[in-house]
């Protein structure tokens, strides 16, 4: 019963998600499958009420961090992640597309200090631009597709600060070739454009879906350079 409603609604996300690129908005569907639950988590796919695990084993492995730090979460979701960083003394701004996710975490955490608002990773503030010291970025990138791929990377490079640190979390693929989705793992060129815009690879680890274990992931660990070359300014 709990793997057919799973598929079910994996299915209905893959509508939404067809329906927004006929209309050339990408990311549009996510709003939709937020106001559809109704408040109801199960309905949303990805929303575990705890932080990602690889997220936690990194921050369990890189402490001690600095008071104060500024962070950001991009498509926080339901904010469980960047409740996890703001625990840590970070300074959170926590962002997603979606008003309804948005007001979702203010009603989860009404005491939090985190920043929630909305912004759309396609047109992210210039206030942000090299803004963060930690940028956490999980598996937004492959929710969109290979038209708008160049502009999401560029966006998620645009907000680590110099000396900043990006995690990443992705599905990726084996080859250029195209894939059918959502969601759409990432390439090889793919991350490389990542350390094109400034950021230089620090770790990588490889795991599987526990559920899916032929979908391939990646944790990837980036760090920008103190000093800024004229293109990244």
């Amino acid at each position: 019963m709990f793997e057919q409603q799973r598929e079910n609604i994996q299915l209905h996300v893959k509508q939404l998600a067809t329906e927004a690129l006929q209309k050339s908005e990408p990311s549009a569907w996510f709003e939709v499958l937020y106001a559809e639950a109704q408040g109801d988590t199960t309905q949303i796919p990805w929303a575990k009420l705890a932080p990602h695990s690889y997220l936690q084993d990194w921050l369990t492995n890189h402490q001690p961090f600095t008071s104060g730090q500024k962070a950001l979460v991009i498509g926080c979701g339901l904010g469980d992640d960047a409740q996890a960083l703001a625990h840590l003394g970070f300074e959170v701004t926590a962002f997603d597309i979606s008003p309804t996710a948005i007001a979702w975490c203010k009603q989860r955490f009404p005491n939090s200090t985190v920043n929630y608002v909305v912004a759309d990773l396609l047109a992210i503030p210039p206030q942000w631009h090299l803004g963060f010291d930690f940028v956490f970025e999980c598996r937004n990138i492959q929710s969109l597709p290979l038209n708008v791929r160049s502009s999401v990377i560029s966006s998620v490079a645009f907000v680590v600060a110099p000396g900043g640190t990006l995690l990443l979390i992705t599905r990726v693929r084996d080859t250029e070739v195209e894939p059918s989705g959502p969601p759409w793992p990432l390439s090889d060129s793919e991350l490389k454009q990542v350390e094109s815009l400034g950021l230089q690879q620090v770790e990588k680890l490889e795991f599987l879906e526990s559920e899916q274990i032929d979908v391939k992931q990646m944790r990837i660990e980036y760090q920008r350079h103190n000093s800024l070359t004229s293109s990244e300014r």
